[in-house]
């Protein structure tokens, strides 16, 4: 339960539309509801202004199923199942259908999936997206899909890397104008740094686990990114797609 669904509650029961027993049984799901192998946090949007997410690594198929229904069957905002296996999509797949919901919107990265409901309304924030090169689109496409379901349409720029940052350059314009800024880089991460000193947007950098030896699988770009020279970048953990949307949702509340 988000602020306005929380008001559209308290509005119908001042006006009689709900009775206020049924406003009482939806209110007592808040902070969360117990399933026994999960704690569901229905409080965390209202308190965040970011839903709560499931996270599949680590959960069976019949986990991730139960806590996407409890989820899409106590608010209307949006529900993520990040990094989810098949099995685990299947699962969810058939439990949604069901309980009568929508299917969800399945973006595959790798051999995981990313899947999405009930999409937030639209904002009009202008949210850039970059990659530093083609092989760092997996960990982009995670962030894609969890910023379109908190109402964030980002543009992509792929493979902008420093190694031809004319390419980079050609969106001079582009990135002049962005309310936000997603880099995805990996190797040594300088394409971070480099945006940063042309924008004046917050820049959330994702190091990812691309490049050669020295890259230390992310290592070496988190790092970079951590060191930059160019001041108030925000950077997250190695391959956290996830994380940076999350962050370029509470910078631009």
């Amino acid at each position: 339960m988000d602020e306005p669904e929380l008001r559209h509650l308290l509005a119908d029961v001042a006006s009689g539309v709900c009775p206020p027993d049924d406003a009482v049984r939806r209110l007592r799901r808040l902070p969360f509801a117990d399933l026994g192998f999960a704690r569901v946090d229905h409080h965390r949007a209202l308190r965040q202004g970011v839903p709560e997410a499931v996270y599949g690594p680590g959960k069976s198929p019949e986990h991730c199923a139960a806590i996407v229904a409890e989820l899409l069957g106590a608010s209307s905002g949006p529900v993520v199942l990040t990094r989810a296996d098949a099995q685990q999509v299947a699962a969810v797949a058939s439990v949604v259908a069901e309980a009568g919901h929508e299917p969800g919107s399945v973006t595959r990265t790798r051999d995981l999936a990313t899947v999405t409901w009930r999409p937030a309304p639209a904002r009009p924030a202008r949210v850039l997206l970059l990659t530093a090169g083609t092989a760092d689109l997996p960990v982009a496409d995670e962030c894609r899909a969890v910023l379109g379901a908190l109402g964030f349409a980002p543009t992509l720029l792929a493979d902008c890397g420093v190694a031809g940052v004319h390419r980079l350059l050609a969106s001079a314009d582009e990135l002049a104008e962005a309310d936000a800024v997603v880099v995805v880089a990996g190797m040594e991460g300088a394409l971070a740094s480099l945006v940063g000193g042309i924008t004046p947007a917050p820049v959330v950098a994702v190091p990812t686990s691309v490049g050669y030896g020295a890259s230390l699988e992310g290592v070496t770009a988190l790092l970079a990114m951590l060191a930059s020279c160019a001041a108030g970048i925000t950077v997250v953990g190695i391959d956290n797609g996830f994380g940076a949307a999350c962050a370029v949702a509470r910078l631009l509340r």
